[in-house]
Protein backbone atom coordinates (compact mmCIF):
# COMPACT_ATOMS: atom_id res chain seq x y z
CA UNK A 1 0.00 0.00 0.00
CA UNK A 2 2.78 2.73 0.77
CA UNK A 3 4.02 2.16 -2.52
CA UNK A 4 0.87 3.14 -4.37
CA UNK A 5 0.43 6.11 -2.05
CA UNK A 6 4.10 7.13 -3.40
CA UNK A 7 3.25 6.37 -6.79
CA UNK A 8 0.08 8.32 -6.46
CA UNK A 9 1.68 11.00 -4.71
CA UNK A 10 4.45 11.50 -7.62
CA UNK A 11 1.21 11.92 -10.06
CA UNK A 12 -0.08 14.82 -8.00
CA UNK A 13 0.76 18.19 -10.12
CA UNK A 14 -0.40 20.46 -6.86
CA UNK A 15 2.42 18.64 -4.89
CA UNK A 16 4.98 18.48 -7.51
CA UNK A 17 4.74 22.32 -8.18
CA UNK A 18 4.24 23.20 -4.29
CA UNK A 19 7.95 20.94 -3.89
CA UNK A 20 9.93 22.13 -6.42
CA UNK A 21 9.03 25.37 -5.37
CA UNK A 22 9.72 26.02 -2.47
CA UNK A 23 13.44 26.14 -1.13
CA UNK A 24 13.05 23.47 1.29
CA UNK A 25 12.02 21.37 -1.34
CA UNK A 26 14.60 22.32 -3.41
CA UNK A 27 17.10 21.86 -0.52
CA UNK A 28 16.39 18.67 -0.15
CA UNK A 29 16.44 17.33 -3.65
CA UNK A 30 20.08 18.19 -3.70
CA UNK A 31 20.83 15.04 -1.65
CA UNK A 32 19.34 12.71 -4.54
CA UNK A 33 19.78 15.27 -7.96
CA UNK A 34 22.53 16.65 -9.44
CA UNK A 35 21.66 20.04 -10.10
CA UNK A 36 19.60 21.63 -12.62
CA UNK A 37 22.02 22.26 -15.25
CA UNK A 38 24.46 20.04 -17.07
CA UNK A 39 27.86 21.33 -15.25
CA UNK A 40 26.29 20.20 -12.14
CA UNK A 41 25.78 16.76 -13.37
CA UNK A 42 29.71 16.45 -14.46
CA UNK A 43 30.71 18.25 -11.43
CA UNK A 44 28.86 15.12 -9.53
CA UNK A 45 30.20 12.61 -12.07
CA UNK A 46 34.27 13.99 -12.15
CA UNK A 47 33.50 13.59 -7.46
CA UNK A 48 31.96 10.32 -7.75
CA UNK A 49 34.93 8.88 -10.37
CA UNK A 50 37.43 9.96 -8.52
CA UNK A 51 36.05 7.74 -5.53
CA UNK A 52 36.07 4.85 -8.13
CA UNK A 53 32.56 4.66 -9.15
CA UNK A 54 31.16 5.21 -12.60
CA UNK A 55 28.08 7.06 -13.66
CA UNK A 56 25.18 6.83 -15.86
CA UNK A 57 23.67 10.38 -16.42
CA UNK A 58 20.32 11.25 -16.80
CA UNK A 59 18.42 14.62 -17.89
CA UNK A 60 15.15 14.38 -15.70
CA UNK A 61 12.27 14.59 -17.74
CA UNK A 62 9.50 12.90 -19.67
CA UNK A 63 6.26 13.11 -21.65
CA UNK A 64 7.72 16.22 -23.59
CA UNK A 65 4.62 17.62 -25.77
CA UNK A 66 6.90 19.81 -28.51
CA UNK A 67 9.18 18.84 -31.04
CA UNK A 68 11.39 21.35 -29.69
CA UNK A 69 11.34 20.27 -26.02
CA UNK A 70 12.24 16.95 -27.10
CA UNK A 71 15.20 18.31 -29.79
CA UNK A 72 16.05 20.09 -27.03
CA UNK A 73 16.41 17.38 -24.76
CA UNK A 74 18.10 15.34 -27.07
CA UNK A 75 20.78 18.62 -27.64
CA UNK A 76 21.41 18.30 -23.89
CA UNK A 77 22.56 14.28 -23.98
CA UNK A 78 24.56 15.34 -26.92
CA UNK A 79 26.59 17.70 -25.15
CA UNK A 80 26.38 15.55 -22.17
CA UNK A 81 28.37 12.83 -24.32
CA UNK A 82 30.85 15.45 -25.98
CA UNK A 83 31.77 16.68 -22.26
CA UNK A 84 31.94 12.91 -20.61
CA UNK A 85 34.41 12.18 -23.91
CA UNK A 86 36.07 15.35 -23.68
CA UNK A 87 37.10 15.24 -19.84
CA UNK A 88 37.67 11.44 -19.44
CA UNK A 89 34.66 10.71 -17.42
CA UNK A 90 33.91 7.18 -16.89
CA UNK A 91 30.16 7.73 -17.67
CA UNK A 92 27.31 7.26 -19.99
CA UNK A 93 23.85 8.34 -20.20
CA UNK A 94 20.37 6.93 -19.58
CA UNK A 95 16.99 8.34 -21.98
CA UNK A 96 13.56 8.17 -21.88
CA UNK A 97 11.66 7.96 -25.36
CA UNK A 98 9.08 10.37 -24.11
CA UNK A 99 12.24 12.99 -23.16
CA UNK A 100 12.53 12.21 -26.76
CA UNK A 101 9.31 12.74 -28.00
CA UNK A 102 7.80 9.15 -28.34
CA UNK A 103 4.51 11.28 -27.87
CA UNK A 104 4.67 13.36 -30.24
CA UNK A 105 6.41 11.54 -33.01
CA UNK A 106 7.70 8.39 -32.68
CA UNK A 107 10.02 8.93 -35.60
CA UNK A 108 11.27 11.92 -34.04
CA UNK A 109 11.81 10.06 -31.18
CA UNK A 110 13.91 7.21 -32.78
CA UNK A 111 15.94 10.23 -34.45
CA UNK A 112 16.33 11.74 -32.03
CA UNK A 113 17.71 8.39 -29.97
CA UNK A 114 19.66 7.38 -33.15
CA UNK A 115 21.84 10.28 -32.99
CA UNK A 116 22.65 9.81 -29.64
CA UNK A 117 23.89 6.33 -30.11
CA UNK A 118 25.64 7.21 -33.29
CA UNK A 119 27.64 10.24 -31.31
CA UNK A 120 28.47 6.82 -28.41
CA UNK A 121 29.51 4.27 -30.78
CA UNK A 122 32.06 7.17 -32.39
CA UNK A 123 33.01 8.23 -29.39
CA UNK A 124 36.54 7.37 -28.02
CA UNK A 125 36.42 4.81 -26.11
CA UNK A 126 33.23 4.28 -27.50
CA UNK A 127 30.05 5.07 -24.82
CA UNK A 128 26.26 3.84 -24.35
CA UNK A 129 23.48 4.99 -24.14
CA UNK A 130 20.88 2.96 -22.08
CA UNK A 131 17.22 3.59 -23.18
CA UNK A 132 15.05 3.82 -19.65
CA UNK A 133 11.59 1.63 -19.40
CA UNK A 134 9.05 3.61 -18.16
CA UNK A 135 4.93 2.59 -17.55
CA UNK A 136 3.80 -0.66 -19.75
CA UNK A 137 2.08 1.47 -22.52
CA UNK A 138 5.41 2.00 -23.87
CA UNK A 139 6.95 -1.54 -23.33
CA UNK A 140 7.06 -2.79 -26.07
CA UNK A 141 7.49 0.10 -28.45
CA UNK A 142 10.62 0.92 -26.06
CA UNK A 143 11.79 -3.05 -26.73
CA UNK A 144 11.05 -2.72 -30.62
CA UNK A 145 13.18 0.78 -30.69
CA UNK A 146 16.34 -0.65 -28.82
CA UNK A 147 16.16 -3.96 -30.83
CA UNK A 148 16.11 -2.25 -33.80
CA UNK A 149 19.30 0.48 -32.89
CA UNK A 150 20.74 -2.25 -32.01
CA UNK A 151 20.89 -4.45 -35.24
CA UNK A 152 22.94 -1.93 -36.51
CA UNK A 153 26.60 -2.97 -36.98
CA UNK A 154 27.91 -0.06 -36.00
CA UNK A 155 25.52 0.31 -32.76
CA UNK A 156 26.07 -3.25 -30.93
CA UNK A 157 27.45 -2.41 -27.63
CA UNK A 158 26.75 0.85 -27.58
CA UNK A 159 22.78 0.50 -26.98
CA UNK A 160 21.02 -1.41 -23.66
CA UNK A 161 17.39 -1.30 -22.63
CA UNK A 162 16.14 -1.80 -18.83
CA UNK A 163 13.61 -4.99 -17.83
CA UNK A 164 11.90 -4.09 -14.92
CA UNK A 165 11.34 -7.67 -12.50
CA UNK A 166 7.73 -6.40 -11.52
CA UNK A 167 6.17 -7.28 -15.14
CA UNK A 168 5.12 -10.69 -15.54
CA UNK A 169 6.54 -10.29 -19.13
CA UNK A 170 10.20 -9.40 -18.22
CA UNK A 171 11.67 -13.42 -18.26
CA UNK A 172 10.44 -13.60 -22.32
CA UNK A 173 11.52 -9.95 -22.83
CA UNK A 174 14.99 -11.05 -20.95
CA UNK A 175 15.20 -14.19 -23.45
CA UNK A 176 14.51 -12.03 -26.55
CA UNK A 177 17.24 -9.70 -25.68
CA UNK A 178 19.70 -11.87 -24.47
CA UNK A 179 19.24 -13.90 -28.12
CA UNK A 180 20.63 -10.41 -29.94
CA UNK A 181 23.48 -10.05 -27.54
CA UNK A 182 21.98 -6.58 -25.86
CA UNK A 183 22.86 -5.40 -22.67
CA UNK A 184 20.36 -5.34 -19.66
CA UNK A 185 19.53 -3.14 -16.40
CA UNK A 186 17.80 -5.32 -13.75
CA UNK A 187 15.71 -3.22 -12.13
CA UNK A 188 12.09 -4.25 -9.98
CA UNK A 189 10.20 -1.16 -11.74
CA UNK A 190 8.61 1.89 -10.66
CA UNK A 191 4.88 2.57 -11.94
CA UNK A 192 1.78 1.58 -10.80
CA UNK A 193 0.80 -1.11 -13.24
CA UNK A 194 -2.45 -3.87 -12.75
CA UNK A 195 -1.97 -7.31 -11.52
CA UNK A 196 -2.54 -8.54 -14.28
CA UNK A 197 0.35 -7.93 -15.69
CA UNK A 198 2.84 -7.04 -12.78
CA UNK A 199 3.22 -9.04 -9.40
CA UNK A 200 1.91 -6.63 -6.88
CA UNK A 201 3.39 -8.88 -3.87
CA UNK A 202 7.41 -7.62 -2.53
CA UNK A 203 7.94 -11.46 -2.11
CA UNK A 204 7.11 -12.43 -5.90
CA UNK A 205 9.05 -9.27 -7.42
CA UNK A 206 12.39 -10.26 -4.90
CA UNK A 207 11.93 -13.52 -6.39
CA UNK A 208 11.51 -12.90 -9.93
CA UNK A 209 15.03 -10.42 -9.39
CA UNK A 210 16.72 -13.10 -8.44
CA UNK A 211 15.35 -15.66 -10.70
CA UNK A 212 16.49 -13.43 -13.65
CA UNK A 213 19.68 -11.92 -12.29
CA UNK A 214 20.77 -15.42 -12.49
CA UNK A 215 20.02 -15.99 -16.22
CA UNK A 216 21.85 -12.50 -17.17
CA UNK A 217 24.49 -13.53 -14.86
CA UNK A 218 25.44 -16.57 -16.63
CA UNK A 219 24.66 -14.69 -20.24
CA UNK A 220 28.28 -13.90 -20.73
CA UNK A 221 26.84 -10.26 -21.62
CA UNK A 222 27.75 -7.43 -19.21
CA UNK A 223 24.82 -6.31 -18.17
CA UNK A 224 23.68 -4.36 -14.76
CA UNK A 225 22.01 -5.28 -11.58
CA UNK A 226 20.11 -1.88 -10.03
CA UNK A 227 19.17 -2.88 -6.43
CA UNK A 228 19.60 -1.55 -3.49
CA UNK A 229 18.32 -4.02 -1.48
CA UNK A 230 21.78 -5.72 0.51
CA UNK A 231 20.12 -9.12 0.57
CA UNK A 232 19.52 -9.85 -3.30
CA UNK A 233 23.00 -8.16 -3.16
CA UNK A 234 24.73 -10.55 -1.31
CA UNK A 235 22.70 -13.50 -3.32
CA UNK A 236 24.52 -11.76 -6.83
CA UNK A 237 27.91 -12.29 -4.68
CA UNK A 238 27.37 -15.80 -3.67
CA UNK A 239 26.01 -16.81 -6.98
CA UNK A 240 28.41 -14.80 -8.70
CA UNK A 241 31.67 -16.76 -6.50
CA UNK A 242 30.08 -19.87 -6.68
CA UNK A 243 29.97 -19.70 -10.70
CA UNK A 244 32.82 -18.34 -10.78
CA UNK A 245 31.65 -15.26 -12.18
CA UNK A 246 34.25 -12.23 -12.22
CA UNK A 247 33.40 -9.13 -10.28
CA UNK A 248 33.87 -7.05 -13.81
CA UNK A 249 31.85 -9.20 -15.45
CA UNK A 250 29.15 -7.04 -14.28
CA UNK A 251 28.13 -4.02 -12.65
CA UNK A 252 26.01 -3.04 -9.52
CA UNK A 253 23.91 -0.14 -9.82
CA UNK A 254 22.08 2.56 -7.44
CA UNK A 255 21.02 5.95 -7.06
CA UNK A 256 22.76 9.24 -6.39
CA UNK A 257 21.82 10.05 -2.70
CA UNK A 258 20.99 6.60 -1.40
CA UNK A 259 23.58 3.97 0.13
CA UNK A 260 26.43 5.73 -0.53
CA UNK A 261 27.88 3.72 2.42
CA UNK A 262 26.77 0.80 0.47
CA UNK A 263 28.06 1.87 -2.67
CA UNK A 264 31.69 2.73 -1.23
CA UNK A 265 31.85 -0.91 0.54
CA UNK A 266 31.04 -2.69 -3.41
CA UNK A 267 33.43 -0.19 -4.78
CA UNK A 268 36.40 -1.02 -2.01
CA UNK A 269 35.65 -5.02 -2.25
CA UNK A 270 36.55 -4.83 -6.06
CA UNK A 271 32.75 -5.27 -7.32
CA UNK A 272 32.07 -2.29 -10.06
CA UNK A 273 29.48 -0.14 -8.81
CA UNK A 274 27.57 2.29 -11.59
CA UNK A 275 25.71 5.25 -9.84
CA UNK A 276 22.73 6.84 -11.51
CA UNK A 277 23.06 10.39 -11.52
CA UNK A 278 20.06 12.46 -11.97
CA UNK A 279 19.57 16.17 -13.27
CA UNK A 280 17.25 19.06 -13.88
CA UNK A 281 14.75 20.87 -12.53
CA UNK A 282 11.91 17.75 -12.23
CA UNK A 283 13.22 16.36 -10.06
CA UNK A 284 9.82 15.30 -7.92
CA UNK A 285 8.49 12.87 -9.64
CA UNK A 286 11.56 11.08 -10.14
CA UNK A 287 12.33 11.72 -6.39
CA UNK A 288 8.88 10.09 -5.49
CA UNK A 289 8.76 6.70 -7.67
CA UNK A 290 12.65 6.15 -6.06
CA UNK A 291 11.04 6.09 -3.07
CA UNK A 292 7.83 3.69 -3.93
CA UNK A 293 10.78 1.48 -5.81
CA UNK A 294 11.94 0.62 -2.27
CA UNK A 295 9.39 1.48 0.02
CA UNK A 296 12.60 0.87 2.65
CA UNK A 297 14.32 3.90 1.70
CA UNK A 298 11.27 5.90 2.93
CA UNK A 299 12.24 5.88 6.42
CA UNK A 300 16.01 7.15 5.22
CA UNK A 301 14.46 9.79 3.59
CA UNK A 302 12.21 11.36 6.64
CA UNK A 303 15.40 11.18 8.55
CA UNK A 304 16.89 13.43 6.33
CA UNK A 305 13.87 15.76 5.75
CA UNK A 306 13.88 15.70 9.85
CA UNK A 307 17.44 17.23 10.20
CA UNK A 308 17.04 19.32 6.86
CA UNK A 309 13.73 21.11 8.77
CA UNK A 310 15.56 21.43 12.18
CA UNK A 311 19.09 22.77 10.38
CA UNK A 312 16.97 25.00 8.09
CA UNK A 313 15.31 26.19 11.58
CA UNK A 314 18.62 26.78 13.18
CA UNK A 315 19.72 28.92 10.04
CA UNK A 316 16.80 31.16 9.78
CA UNK A 317 16.32 31.68 13.80
CA UNK A 318 20.33 31.48 14.61
CA UNK A 319 19.63 29.39 17.61
CA UNK A 320 19.83 25.63 18.10
CA UNK A 321 16.74 25.74 21.28
CA UNK A 322 16.82 22.28 22.25
CA UNK A 323 12.82 22.90 22.55
CA UNK A 324 12.52 24.21 19.40
CA UNK A 325 14.13 21.42 17.88
CA UNK A 326 12.55 18.85 19.70
CA UNK A 327 9.10 20.40 18.80
CA UNK A 328 10.12 20.25 14.96
CA UNK A 329 11.20 16.88 14.92
CA UNK A 330 7.97 15.89 16.47
CA UNK A 331 5.91 17.51 13.99
CA UNK A 332 8.00 15.97 11.38
CA UNK A 333 7.61 12.33 13.13
CA UNK A 334 3.89 13.20 13.05
CA UNK A 335 3.66 13.54 9.37
CA UNK A 336 5.50 10.26 8.83
CA UNK A 337 3.44 8.50 11.01
CA UNK A 338 0.58 10.06 8.69
CA UNK A 339 2.02 8.88 5.40
CA UNK A 340 2.32 5.34 7.08
CA UNK A 341 -1.22 5.11 8.90
CA UNK A 342 -2.22 5.89 5.49
CA UNK A 343 -0.38 3.18 3.77
CA UNK A 344 -2.22 0.53 5.82
CA UNK A 345 -5.75 1.41 5.42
Amino acid sequence: MLKALLISLSESRWLRTLAERSSLGQHISGRFVAGTQVEDALRVTQTLNHAGLSVSIDNLGENVSTADEARHSAQLYCQLLSEISARGLNANISVKLTHMGLDVDPRLAYDNVCALIQQAAASQPKNFVRVDMEGSAYTQRTLDLVRELHRAPENRGCVGAVIQSYMRRAEADIAQLLREGIRIRLCKGAYKEPAGIAYQAKSEVDSNYIRLMKVLLKSGIYHGLATHDESIIREAQSFATREKILPEAFEFQMLYGIRRDLQQSLAGEGWRMRVYVPFGAGWYPYLMRRLAERPANVSGFYRFLCWTMVADHARREGTRESNRTARIKGQIGGQRRLVLGLAAL
